[in-house]
């Protein structure tokens, strides 16, 4: 009997712990129910200083969207909903989302940074270091190399995601090599002030100061083309002087072709 006694009372003590746990998970639903949106918390971040996305722009957006949070319990707020939404958004990278207990809904945005900005007839776009591709921002501009012309890439005004054929994302990673080779570089970025894309396929170099117009041909071998315009600079320039040149050939390997300014 007092065995059969010790057994009753175990299993009656872990009846009561299971309804004291269950009474504790209810009463603490019930009360993350009551929890109600106090305000929002906007952080944005990226690497460079970059007004592309304000805290009252995510919020006017938000309230667009969703209608106003602020009084509503916070289980009628779906941070899931709320993140996608924000990533939707074509300056934005990744953002997180989450509601803390004193009801706060914190959103973390990082920007995307772009590296290039292309410019055709019918219009303007960026691409990132990733090479993904999001319309210019009405909120500001990036102070990036600026590649016109004959932009090889099809794409529609607007349009967000990567390029859309197998030889324009080539291009295009291509053209974020020799971007990040002159941000690298610390002359190249300062002194190259426009890229121009002809109807051939060949790249030409507009320097910040002189009439020199660099024939780069396409965004192969970067390196070794880079080297051969310091060369110009190194050792043309001094014994010709500044402006002897109009145009300044760099497509064919281990040669410098200068053509003399036209008077």
């Amino acid at each position: 009997m007092k065995r059969s006694a010790r057994y009753i009372s175990a299993a009656f003590f872990a009846g009561l712990m299971s309804l004291l746990m269950i009474a504790a998970f209810t009463a603490g639903a019930v009360k993350r129910s009551r929890v109600t949106w106090d305000r929002t918390e906007i952080t944005i971040s990226d690497s460079m200083d970059n007004d592309f996305i304000s805290g009252a722009d995510i919020g006017a957006f938000l309230d667009s969207r969703f209608g106003s949070l602020k009084g509503r319990p916070v289980p009628e707020i779906s941070v899931t909903e709320i993140e996608k939404a924000v990533d939707g958004r074509s300056a934005v990278k990744k953002s997180e989302v989450y509601m803390t207990r004193d009801g706060v809904l914190h959103i973390d945005v990082v920007q995307r940074t772009p590296m290039v900005r292309f410019q055709k007839k019918d219009g303007g776009f960026y691409a990132d270091e990733d090479g993904f591709l999001f319309p210019l921002q009405k909120n500001g501009t990036a102070y990036v190399p600026v590649i016109d012309g004959a932009v090889p890439i099809k794409v529609a005004s607007g349009y967000v995601g990567t390029p859309q054929s197998p030889e324009e994302k080539e291009w295009t990673e291509r053209i974020i090599r020799l971007v990040r080779h002159m941000n690298e570089s610390g002359v190249w970025a300062e002194n190259i002030v426009q890229i121009n894309v002809r109807e051939n396929g060949d790249l030409v170099m507009i320097p910040r100061e002189g009439n020199e117009r660099f024939i780069f041909g396409p965004p192969v071998d970067i390196e070794d083309k880079f080297r051969k315009m310091g060369l110009y600079y190194t050792s043309v320039v001094p014994a010709k002087g500044e402006g002897f040149y109009s145009s300044v050939n760099l497509k064919f390997k281990d040669r410098i072709i200068c053509r003399k300014q036209d008077k």
